[in-house]
């Protein structure tokens, strides 16, 4: 069975002769081009009309000059008037995931539009194409890619990847950029699969496809995807090559553990398949490495399995003696035994002494057996008498539970780091770790756990960072983003640097990190984002991509290149 999504992308309709003016109109003055650093707009080297009119009409019309989606709340874009009902409803739906994944351009961690064109600054205030992608190609197929890729190339622009724009490390947008857009690559078939290493159902999944689309396609037959906890993430952008989180994920595995094969454009154009026994380096490097650095994906097929009843349990409380920490030690302490039996737990720990699990996924198993795994936390609290909230349900499928204790989410407005913690912490010094969380909430932090069982190894090897095989929980840690306020938003990044993930790293000295969600200002990215595997990932990097045509903050390589002041991307040392 094959389904193709309706192409869902609204785009203002620009007059293309004029872009070249839309855009140099709109953007801060540049310095000259340098020849260290990529072409920027300003620059003598930057694209004529003719030559952007040309690109649109080699990719069938489908070329998009960026209009900053919250011009409307200013009076300084070219072409767009002020209007207030429709900046009101901006400012309204800002935090809705849909307002940024239907754009081209606008990254849902607002921190790295670096507040060129947004809706909560005064209306006389700047708006500007500045950090967001100037132009974008809604790509729909491998020759999209070629063309997109080949144009960056031959102009010695930024190229950036961007599929939905959930990213909080900012490599999907980027100044000066070409952005391969790949939100409308919608193709759902679900296969039987056969190969050396695998024979069963399988998924292929377009670059664009959301998890909830591809969830959705899977239960239709009976069938489950492993997906990470936010429905509108796209499945084979850098969630998978990244590694992955999952509700499922004490079940089956992360999400790249899945992973059958991957169908990617290399920088030169080559359309390859790579599987464990084709490629077989690109495969590996794709499965773990991160995404929007060793090719640009335009598809992955992955394992479904079938669907089945599952368990889930709520737990909240709050109390402003020491007590709460003890039951927060109880609960650490208590969570191998839960992973071992196949759950999946959310938690958080938030200051004002709150603890809240508002998710658990027991798949296969019933309310009574949930009840049981988290039985000594249960009774510490009814010792402690610190009334609490508890419940348990058994739903008829993954989905109905992931439904259920998923409604609609908000973007995430916060400044974030995060650490993969290891189940030998917890074994050997649960007391120390306590006070490290301790030390993060007494600071305005709130740690949110993602506590799953990922050890067993797939059948073929993959690049994730190998501490993911001995952890116990990523912990996610934030501080909320102040719409208004940038310098605010810098100091809290230092905070979460220097104090908040520092009280972790105080434990867990070779410390390591979910790519996905850590901070993007970790000073020792390699080692803490990729680990052992550092090396031979950037000997891959530099046989499928040895012009460094693929750059992003953190990725394999990146440190070759470097964002100067105004933005523009010169080589290391070149700005």
């Amino acid at each position: 069975m094959a389904e193709k999504r309706e192409n869902r992308g609204h785009f203002r309709i620009v007059i293309w002769t004029s872009i070249a003016v839309l855009i140099g109109a709109a953007w801060i003055a540049t310095s000259r081009p340098q020849s260290q650093c990529r072409c920027f707009p300003g620059d003598t080297c930057w694209p004529s009309a003719e030559e952007w009119d040309s690109l649109n009409k080699t990719v069938g019309g489908r070329l998009i000059a960026t209009v900053p989606i919250a011009s409307p709340c200013h009076d300084s874009f070219p072409g767009v008037s002020f209007d207030a009902e429709k900046c009101a409803q901006i400012q309204a739906n800002w935090g809705r995931p849909e307002l940024h994944y239907e754009s081209t351009h606008s990254p849902m961690a607002a921190f790295f539009a670096n507040m060129s064109c947004d809706p909560f600054t005064p209306r006389d205030a700047q708006c500007i194409v500045g950090a967001y992608v100037p132009y974008a190609v809604n790509a729909s197929s491998a020759e999209d890619y070629r063309h997109t890729a080949a144009f960056a190339t031959k102009h010695n622009i930024r190229l950036v990847i961007r599929n939905t724009g959930h990213d909080y490390m900012g490599k999907s947008t980027g100044a000066g950029a070409l952005a391969l857009w790949t939100r409308n690559i919608g193709d759902i078939s679900v296969l039987d699969y056969e190969s050396t290493g695998y024979t069963g159902k399988a998924m292929k999944i377009g670059a664009g496809v959301q998890a909830s689309e591809a969830q959705e396609a899977a239960n239709a037959h009976g069938l489950i995807v492993v997906e990470g906890d936010c429905p509108s993430v796209g499945i084979a952008g850098g969630y998978i090559q990244g590694g992955g989180t999952s509700p499922l994920g004490s079940k089956f595995g992360l999400a790249v553990d899945q992973v059958l094969e991957w169908e990617v454009v290399t920088a030169t154009g080559k359309l390859l398949v790579a599987t464990p026994n084709q490629n077989e380096d690109l495969y590996w490097a794709l499965s773990g490495g991160g995404g929007g650095t060793y090719g640009m994906v335009l598809s992955v097929t992955v394992k479904l399995h079938p669907n089945m009843p599952t368990a889930s349990a709520t737990l909240s409380f709050i109390e402003s003696s020491d007590a709460y920490w003890d039951i927060v030690q109880t609960f650490i302490t208590n969570l191998p035994a839960i992973e071992a039996a196949g759950v999946t737990v959310y938690w958080q720990t938030i200051p004002g002494n709150m603890f809240r699990m508002p998710q658990s996924y027991f798949p296969n198993g019933t309310a009574e057996e949930l009840e049981r795994l988290l039985q000594p936390t249960l009774k510490a609290l009814d010792r402690s008498g610190i009334p609490y909230d508890f419940s348990t349900t058994v739903f008829p499928t993954f989905q109905d539970s992931f439904n259920t204790l998923v409604p609609e989410t908000d973007v995430y407005e916060v400044n974030i780091g995060g650490r993969i913690i290891p189940q030998s912490l917890v074994t050997s010094d649960s007391a120390a770790l306590v006070d490290a969380i301790k030390t993060i909430v007494s600071n305005g932090g709130v740690l949110s756990g993602v506590s799953m069982d990922v050890s067993r190894l797939p059948p073929s090897p993959n690049s994730v960072h190998p501490a993911w095989r001995n952890s116990l929980f990523l912990a996610f840690i934030s501080t909320m983003y102040d719409r208004h306020n940038m310098t605010a938003n810098l100091i809290e990044h230092q905070k979460v640097t220097n104090v908040l993930v520092a009280a972790l790293d105080k434990l867990t000295l070779s410390g390591a990190a979910y790519m996905n969600e850590a901070d993007f200002n970790e000073p020792n990215w390699q080692q803490v984002f990729y680990g052992e595997n550092y090396a031979k990932l950037l000997a891959i990097k530099r046989k499928y991509d040895p012009d460094d045509i693929f750059w992003g903050p953190t990725a394999v390589g990146s440190e070759a290149w470097e964002v100067a002041t105004d933005g523009r991307l010169c080589k290391a040392g070149k700005k």
